[in-house]
């Protein structure tokens, strides 16, 4: 059995069954068999291998979740009977289609631990997120003061009434947001709204121009970065607002706005700001946990769309009619530990920049790589501007961001991908010809002093053409011998560094000095290195042919992976 994915709280008998799944999502859970009826306490959830350790004594009282067994499996029965001699309040496997057998619906019956199903369509993970919320849910304290607004009465995910049950002790105006400054629910309009509270509102969300102007004056970031409640102050145009966001642990899960509504707001606003933010907990982490399953298809959706599948195009949010550009941003982090995590944290960062100053944006992760799908106005060529001005900036790891060109409809979009593929391919081997061996080294991630590049496709033209040429050529030169291949050859067996002398030789159009200063060496030894070139593999780069060889061998020995890499 691994460890409880909710603590259970022996001091609180917590939630009966009926509550809890009265709690969770319609058609989320079903009930097949419930011996002592749904009045059994719960208190925890926890995940259960039946291939791992006898259930202990401290599974009293768990709904747990039977990973990889199902209704109609031969060993159902057994599972169950095994939580039912640990205490269980409920045992949920998954149903296949195929009716329970016998054996499993009498040990159902004879026993006390109630027995779920969860519907192929709901995935474990979706499952444990909304029973873990619905218990978060039950466990929120009560109270008007101190404690938390009266919300006991409130279904698990009603923002609205949330808003209108907290506006009301407020003595004001509620608008909930989401971490992108989308409203989720706001309350009743009993008084004409201010004139930003109104844009909003019919918005439905933040206007971008006021988002702009929040960032820069220091706002959001001050906002996103306390547990405590921040003032904006009045600024003749609007009324001042409360902000406070919204935490699970360390993730932001929105933002409560607070505005005076035709009266002031109560002299205990700020108090009832910071307990409605911890009510709000269960009932935001239950929207992104209901989203996830939906952002999860459109992910999916988004990554068919890039691979050709136009059919995907709804599912992923793209209107057959509207221009797009794609936009590819890959985290190059160096080899040190939490450099990944630093790079995730660096793409979430574009991913929430993306949406936030061009609505309409979707995205797709995959590994170390954010797609986003950029939309166009009519006429426009850079749509992308913004978001590369952004990766260009990041600092705590080597970003790599390319636009292609604006697709003008989902059937171009791969082509559009492959474009922006490119362009990053470009930056990443400028990076690693570069002095010091390319942007992770400088600093490294979380080092502040990475190097991140950025580009659209019409900035590097030639570039990408060379590519794809090299790569039309790259099968061909392996079958191939000479004098460059002798060098390349002889620079991995022994360690030597003729091949990336001539490399920056050239690169340097033959400018020994700057070729030397390129390398950290001497301008005699450079000279020395290329005579010794000539010398022993025939490599001189005044002859035109080898000239031409030189480029496109010491290029196609430079790419990762090559297995002939430059010393």
């Amino acid at each position: 059995m691994r460890m409880p994915t909710h603590e259970p709280d022996r001091d609180d008998p917590g939630p009966s069954l009926g509550q809890l799944l009265a709690l969770v999502a319609p058609g989320t859970l079903d009930i097949v068999v419930a011996p002592r009826s749904t009045a059994v306490p719960v208190t925890g959830v926890a995940l259960y291998d039946p291939g791992e350790e006898p259930l202990p004594r401290g599974a009293a009282g768990l709904v747990l979740l039977a990973v990889g067994v199902e209704l109609a499996s031969s060993g159902a029965a057994g599972v169950l009977r095994a939580a039912d001699r640990a205490g269980a309040a409920a045992v949920v496997m998954r149903h296949n289609g195929r009716e329970p057998g016998a054996e499993l619906l009498e040990a159902a019956a004879r026993g006390r631990t109630a027995l779920l199903s969860r519907r192929p369509e709901q995935g474990w993970t979706e499952v444990l997120g909304r029973l873990r919320t619905a218990l978060s849910s039950h466990r929120a304290p009560d109270g008007a003061h101190g404690a938390g607004p009266p919300v006991a009465g409130l279904r698990l995910g009603d923002l609205s009434g949330l808003a209108n049950t907290v506006a009301d002790l407020l003595g004001g105006a509620l608008t909930i947001e989401d971490p992108q400054s989308r409203v989720l629910a706001y309350s009743r309009l009993d008084h004409e709204p201010d004139p930003m509270r109104r844009l909003t509102i019919l918005g439905q969300e933040v206007p971008r121009w006021r988002v702009a102007e929040l960032r820069e004056s220091g706002f959001l970031q001050a906002l996103w970065s306390t547990d405590d409640v921040v003032r904006l102050p009045a600024d003749g145009r609007y009324a001042e607002r409360l902000a406070i966001a919204v935490r699970e642990g360390s993730e932001v899960l929105g933002t409560l706005w607070a505005a005076a509504d035709g009266r002031p707001l109560a002299e205990d606003a700020a108090d009832v700001l910071r307990t409605a933010a911890r009510a709000a907990v269960p009932h935001l982490a239950h929207h992104r946990n209901g989203g996830r399953a939906a952002a999860g298809a459109r992910e999916e959706a988004v990554r068919a769309l890039l691979r050709g599948d136009v059919r995907a195009a709804p599912e992923a949010g793209i209107a057959a009619d509207r221009p797009h550009a794609v936009v590819l941003a890959e985290v190059s982090t160096a080899d040190v530990p939490g450099a990944d995590r630093a790079g995730q944290r660096v793409l979430d960062g574009l991913a929430l920049r993306a949406a936030a100053d061009r609505p309409g944006c979707v995205t797709a992760r995959s590994g170390r790589r954010l797609y986003v799908l950029v939309p166009a106005g009519d006429g426009e060529t850079d749509p992308a501007r913004a978001l590369l001005a952004a990766a260009r900036s990041v600092t705590r790891c080597a970003v790599f961001a390319g636009a292609g060109p604006v697709a003008a409809g989902p059937a171009q979009l791969p082509a559009s991908r492959e474009t922006a593929e490119l362009v990053v391919r470009v930056l990443r081997e400028r990076a690693a010809r570069a002095p010091g061996g390319g942007a992770p080294e400088n600093g490294g991630a979380g080092g502040g002093g990475a190097v991140s590049a950025a580009a659209a496709h019409h900035e590097v033209v030639p570039a990408t053409a060379a590519l794809r040429l090299l790569d039309r050529m790259e099968p061909f030169w392996a079958v191939l011998s000479g004098p460059v291949h002798a060098m390349v050859e002889h620079d991995r067996a022994h360690g030597s560094a003729y091949g990336a002398s001539v490399a920056a030789y050239l690169d340097a159009s033959c400018d020994a000095g700057a070729a030397a200063r390129r390398l950290h060496v001497h301008p005699n030894t450079l000279r020395y290195r290329l005579r010794r070139a000539r010398e022993l593999f025939g490599v001189d780069p005044a002859d035109p042919d080898v000239r031409l060889l030189a480029e496109v061998g010491l290029r196609l020995a430079a790419r990762p992976g090559s297995g002939t890499e430059q010393r």
